[in-house]
């Protein structure tokens, strides 16, 4: 479809340490200067599209959501350090607008204005790699999160590096549910961080793994304590390196839990096609939606009662991501030898569709 809009310039380059906000909502734009204000950033405002030299040479960016399909379909570069910020409820078609600027930074105001105001106030080497953190999380207890994040982080593999974190100490491992439980390699008790620092090709080397998917699991012989600082310092080091990072994520509140959603791109909440799972999920979606701003819902089959799983995100009030058909042979492969995900797999085709929401490549429901 072509553009039609008006494309205003910034003539000048801002200024070294300058926030561009590109917003033709007037409101919106407002809204971001006060804060980069607080946060002592100078900004410069343009309603409309910068030139493309002001668009790179800008410290950061900040684009209104509607602006962002606009400099996406204008092909403007990759910028490093952008966010996306919405005034209204952050939906999938929002993060698709971001991933097209190959950013998974959503922020909607005013209920982000916090996270607004630590991204304005990092430090440019702090910003991160290129690496993606999703945050998988069940709605209620038996929702099949492990297994989700599981199936995400092998379907990640398949193009690249993924990384796939255990963070549920209550659970069996995920080593079992990958298939890895014989497999040699480092668990939560034997991984020692010295200084806080590790780096993505020592935890590759280190831990189980299948091809590109390390996993660092739980052991069921000895007490697992996660610290948040550990947690962090191996998601930092995998988005670093540029792999996907998946966290199973527990469902109650605890440092684990808030460490994982404090630095996750993404939480996806993982739901069966019930009332009372719903009713339950949205208990969880409203508490995780305080820590992170992007939360999608995967709805799991069968739906004994006929919900769809468009009923199932109206109940729980979040984006809908993807829906899981039953598959009748999945609790006998768990149970043998580990998760494996064929072509026509439901599983597979699901997380398949939430990593091709981050990546720009597909379309939200």
């Amino acid at each position: 479809m072509p553009v039609s809009r008006t494309i205003d310039h910034v003539t000048q380059p801002p200024q070294r340490g300058t926030v561009l906000v590109v917003a033709s909502d007037p409101a919106v734009s407002d809204h971001v200067r006060r804060v980069a204000a607080a946060a002592g950033r100078t900004s410069v405002h343009v309603p409309g599209l910068p030139d493309r030299s002001a668009w790179q040479s800008a410290d950061i960016v900040v684009v209104a959501r509607a602006d962002a399909d606009l400099a996406a379909a204008h092909q403007f570069p990759i910028h490093p350090r952008l966010a996306v910020v919405t005034d209204r409820p952050a939906d999938v078609r929002s993060w698709q607008a971001a991933a097209l600027l190959r950013t998974t930074r959503v922020l909607e105001l005013p209920a982000a204005e916090t996270d607004l105001m630590q991204f304005l106030t990092l430090r440019s080497h702090d910003s991160g790699g290129d690496g993606v953190v999703i945050a998988v999380t069940g709605g209620c207890g038996g929702a099949g999160a492990s297994v989700f994040a599981t199936a995400l982080a092998l379907v990640a593999s398949r193009s690249g590096r993924a990384l796939l974190v255990d963070g549920d100490v209550g659970g069996g491992g995920l080593d079992l549910v990958a298939g890895l439980d014989t497999s040699p390699g480092l668990r939560w008790p034997d991984l020692v961080i010295d200084g806080g620092n590790v780096t993505a090709d020592a935890l590759h080397h280190a831990l189980p793994g299948i091809d590109d998917l390390a996993v660092l699991s739980t052991r069921r012989d000895a007490v697992n304590v996660i610290t948040e600082n550990a947690l962090r310092a191996v998601v930092a080091a995998g988005r670093s390196a540029g792999d996907v990072v998946v966290c199973d994520t527990p469902r109650t509140d605890g440092v684990v839990q808030r460490g994982a959603l404090d630095v996750a791109d993404l939480v996806v909440l993982i739901t069966p096609a019930t009332v009372r799972s719903a009713a339950a999920a949205r208990v969880v979606a409203d508490s995780v939606g305080s820590v992170c701003a992007n939360v999608g819902l995967v709805v799991r089959g069968p739906a004994p009662g006929g919900l769809t799983a468009a009923d199932v995100a109206e109940i729980v009030q979040v984006p809908l991501l993807a829906s899981v058909r039953p598959e009748r042979r999945l609790a006998a492969m768990l149970d043998g030898r580990g998760l494996s995900l064929g072509r026509r797999s439901s599983l597979a085709a699901a997380a398949s569709a939430v990593l091709a929401i981050l990546s720009g490549t597909g379309a939200p429901s």
